[in-house]
């Protein structure tokens, strides 16, 4: 099993390493960097996406005739680990969610028209976008089946009512993808559309308060009464809204844990580099017994987690949807993330608790891991069923 990437994707990933750690890391210190929901503010991210543009380090995702740097979900794994050594990382170079997760299915499924409509301005940066799926109880959460937000056709139209909530992104997003129920059909009950901002017949309630920070446009509630989408802006088939879903959310499950990595690694490096230099009655923390295994406990983890991951991209890469692989991993990764978080919260004393280190940041960010694209005991629920369909050919080396 050859683990070595291609000159082109390991030059990517280097790339970016050299980048983050030059014009990125540095901005984590300075309390001006930051915007009201604690992540990079604009005049920084505009500057640093200009960059990364100009150096050829932008949406790694997406095709190279679309201005995308055309890699494989192997090399994404590869880059974007990278990229989320800094809290401000992946945004810059426009390989954040929801937009990741966004542009991967348009370029997937959207008409040639459609994806130069809706899709370049996002990989051009823009425009940013969303993903309105999940709706408040008792509507469709982790379970699609329970989607009460409908959409009736109108003539060439169709006319959606509903609420939904949870939508990363939505308060500052210009693009939208938007699920709603056009019949009880359970597999085939549930339609993509496409919509702009602008148009009249939704609006956002409020923007939830969580306890940790923010994505752009933060965490939104959505309130749908009568808006009209054309029929040209459907996504696939009627029916296919399901299809679409499973498509768009085994890519971006697999991308949240390359970032997710990431992070995990920039914790464990902060932890290193102090008890390193601490001392403890005659010694360094690093030369006792009882740190050295709190961190080889989580660089453990961590790899695991990165093998995993690389599995289930490598498995992408092939045309598969790699479900369980996916599963697999994001349990794995979120639980690292925390992990990994919290010992070097522990290693690092009152200084990590404190704000003088992004780890106080990381670990309120981290919670939501076990949350976000599916909670965790869905994943399981999910590997479960494989393990009970497959019995042991559930292990295999294909």
């Amino acid at each position: 099993m050859d683990l070595q990437l291609s000159p082109e994707i390991e030059d990517m990933r280097l790339r970016i390493r050299d980048f983050v750690e030059q014009h990125i890391l540095p901005l984590e210190n300075d309390p001006a960097m930051y915007d009201e929901h604690e992540n990079i503010a604009e005049e920084p991210l505009h500057r640093l996406r200009a960059k990364a543009k100009a150096e050829g380090l932008w949406a790694l995702q997406m095709p190279k005739e679309r201005g995308g740097a055309g890699l494989p979900v192997v090399g994404l794994a590869a880059c974007y680990e990278e990229m989320n050594r800094s809290i401000f990382g992946p945004v810059c170079f426009n390989c954040a969610a929801p937009d990741d997760g966004n542009m991967i299915v348009l370029n997937k499924v959207a008409r040639e028209d459609q994806k130069q409509r809706w899709l370049q301005p996002i990989i051009d940066g823009e425009v940013s976008s969303a993903f309105a799926m999940t709706e408040p109880p008792p509507g469709a959460g982790s379970d699609p089946s329970l989607m009460l937000t409908t959409a009736e056709r109108k003539g060439n139209n169709w006319v959606i009512h509903g609420q939904k909530s949870f939508i990363t992104g939505a308060g500052e997003a210009e693009h939208f993808i938007v699920i709603a129920r056009t019949s009880d059909d359970i597999r085939k009950g549930l339609t993509a559309f496409l919509f702009h901002r602008d148009q009249p017949g939704w609006f956002i309630k409020r923007r939830i308060p969580i306890m940790g920070p923010e994505e752009h446009g933060g965490h939104c509630e959505m309130v749908f009464e009568g808006l009209e989408i054309p029929d040209e802006n459907r996504l696939m088939e009627v029916g296919d809204g399901l299809k679409l879903t499973q498509i768009r959310l085994g890519t971006a499950r697999l991308t949240h844990c390359m970032r997710w990595l990431g992070l995990s690694k920039r914790a464990l490096s902060i932890a290193v580099d102090y008890v390193r230099e601490r001392d403890s009655f005659g010694i360094k923390l690093i030369d006792r017994e009882s740190v050295q295994g709190l961190l080889a406990e989580a660089a453990m983890q961590i790899e695991v987690g990165r093998l995993l991951t690389m599995k289930a991209a490598y498995m992408l890469d092939s045309g598969s949807f790699a479900r369980k692989e996916v599963s697999m991993a994001k349990v794995q990764v979120a639980d690292t993330l925390h992990k990994a978080v919290d010992i070097s919260l522990q290693l690092c004393g009152a200084q990590g608790y404190s704000k003088d280190t992004p780890l106080e940041w990381m670990y309120r960010y981290a919670r939501q891991a076990r949350l976000v694209d599916g909670a965790s005991e869905v994943h399981r629920m999910v590997m479960a069923r494989f393990l009970i369909a497959e019995g042991d050919e559930y292990w295999n080396w294909a």
